[in-house]
């Protein structure tokens, strides 16, 4: 069976294909068209589909639009009511609607011989839940939680033998992914993308609103939750994106986000209750992305295994709605999914670009090379990954036991000195640095650094004593476990810094030709790319 999903309804559009029960290729727009997070979510751009992400699908497979036996839409128009009866401030609702309904014609204007009539809509939450559900081969419970859906925010229920039973769906206006939002529009960040720098500064602050917040944001003994009005200002001043960043500021973000770890604890413990006892959980939605919160439903949860969707966010809805339609599971093997380019690929695009370069006889000793000399790497290998986290394939790397590594490669990014930067480790060497969720291979969970180490590797050691990992497995990441391994020879350090390639404000790197362009706009000091290693200092003497 070969389904195409597609998400396109709010933010994040995205295509994936799902072969014969195998995950061929999935995309994110933003990818292609350069746009992050391809679109906003308003109504007025509820049209724009992925069609570059779902050609690319296509031709990855070696399809075409008359062979695919469904088309999964992940948002479900026959089940919207009027934003008003819902109590969303949002008049032109009505037309993001309309948009859905009209989707499987734009689809088919988009991807010329399909049938609309193959066009299904999968509700977008149920899309989520089989992101994450149907991609482990167990039966797991399953909780869900975003902004918003058709008419609900959240979703609590069971992948059994491949179905999906639902316990409870807290209906809008209720929704703990709006209450962020609103928190990340208030502190002056862009809302519905920038909600991971409120989770990095509540780091910075103190929850001394917490008790309010326990008042107006409480679970339900059903399973929901109810979310009163909060008067933002009343607890801090308004910030402009460009304005100042003040301690109450820092605790208010700190008050959210405990308030909102104490109550996904709350909804994972009833799940699990719900359930019936089943030891997994999986998890997606756009709040799924919070790894601190994750990382203590982990800690502190009944469930001896919690697992995240790696696109947790709306583009994962894409794959979901497309596991949905095809209806079993299909175990997750690597978030290495979107578009690679072969070795001659490579070598034929340094050339046009007139970049001297050369082919090692290990790039990842190159790489290692250059990192315990304290250089910064731009490391582009293999397929990129879907999701919004750097896995080893678009990757900036740098040495963790520089104390300026941090600023420096905030500044190399463009972005805000408060933001932490992330390690990645081989897989054996975690239990000896960190405590928490192992394996970790997805960067999803926050884990706690042990005190012996924070001192030598502070540039990943955030401001609390806690590092967001990304755990390295030779069996499927050999290229990056050998750079790590060289690594730890060179220094006696295990671990290297990993961020995402991209500067502040664009899409991780996804061709060659923009790999480039980071490079020589930005003190790299080496391109490794593929096999070919392009050295700053010959480059541009």
């Amino acid at each position: 069976m070969r389904v195409l999903g597609i998400n396109a309804i709010f933010h994040d559009p995205a295509a994936a294909l799902v072969v014969d029960g195998q995950v061929v290729a999935a995309a994110e727009e933003e990818r292609f068209s350069r746009r992050k997070h391809g679109k906003r979510p308003v109504p007025f751009a509820a049209w724009e589909l992925p069609e570059m992400a779902a050609a690319w699908c296509l031709e990855e497979a070696g399809l075409r639009p008359g062979d695919l036996d469904a088309v999964a839409y992940s948002f479900d128009p026959g089940l919207s009511r009027d934003a008003a009866s819902l109590g969303l401030d949002d008049p032109w609702d009505h037309l993001r609607v309309d948009y859905a309904r009209r989707a499987p014609q734009f689809l088919a204007a988009a991807l010329p011989g399909l049938d609309p009539e193959q066009v299904r809509f999968v509700p977008h939450h149920v899309a989520h839940a089989a992101s994450a559900g149907l991609s482990v081969p167990e039966d797991s419970a399953t909780l869900v939680l975003d902004g918003r859906g058709e008419v609900a925010s959240h979703l609590a229920g069971a992948f059994r033998g491949g179905e999906l039973e639902v316990f409870k769906s807290q209906e809008l206006p209720h929704s703990l992914g709006l209450l962020y939002e609103d928190l990340t529009r208030h502190l002056g960040f862009l809302h519905s993308s920038d909600e991971y720098k409120v989770m990095a500064l509540a780091s910075y602050g103190r929850p001394r609103f917490l008790n309010l917040l326990r008042e107006l944001v409480r679970p339900t003994a059903d399973g929901g939750f109810t979310v009163d009005r909060i008067d933002w200002g009343a607890l801090a001043k308004a910030r402009t994106a460009d304005g100042e960043m003040t301690a109450e500021h820092a605790d208010l973000a700190s008050s959210v986000q405990v308030r909102l770890e104490e109550v996904l604890l709350e909804l994972a413990r009833w799940t699990y209750e719900a359930s019936g006892g089943l030891k997994t959980l999986t998890m997606a939605g756009g709040t799924a992305l919070n790894c601190v919160a994750n990382g203590r439903i982990a800690a502190e949860g009944p469930f001896e295994r919690v697992w995240v969707q790696p696109a947790a966010g709306d583009s994962g809805t894409a794959l979901g709605a497309a596991l949905s339609v095809q209806g079993k599971n299909v175990p997750f093997g690597s978030a290495a999914l979107g578009r690679g380019w072969s070795d001659d690929e490579l070598e034929a695009e340094l050339r046009r670009a007139g970049l001297p370069y050369t082919r090692p006889g290990s790039i990842a000793a190159e790489a290692a090379e250059v990192l315990a000399a304290n250089g910064i790497v731009a490391w582009y290998q293999g397929r990129s990954e879907y999701g919004p986290r750097a896995l080893g394939h678009r990757s900036l790397l740098a040495h963790p036991g520089d104390q300026d590594t941090q600023t420096r490669m905030n500044n190399v990014k463009g972005r805000e000195q408060f933001r932490p930067i992330a390690p990645m480790v081989r897989a054996e060497r975690f239990d000896d640095i960190f405590e928490g969720v192992n394996p970790s291979p997805y960067m999803l969970f926050v884990h706690q650094v042990k005190p012996e180490w924070r001192s030598r590797i502070p540039a990943v050691t955030h401001v609390d004593g806690t590092a967001r990992v990304q755990t390295v497995h030779r069996e499927t990441e050999p290229l990056v476990a050998e750079m790590l391994a060289e690594f730890e020879r060179l220094t006696g350090l295990p671990v290297v810094v990993n961020t995402s390639l991209n500067t502040a404000g664009r899409p991780m790197v996804d061709t060659p030709r923009e790999a480039m362009e980071l490079f020589g706009s930005a003190p790299v000091d080496l391109l490794a790319m593929g096999p070919f290693a392009v050295r700053r200092a010959k480059a541009f003497e």
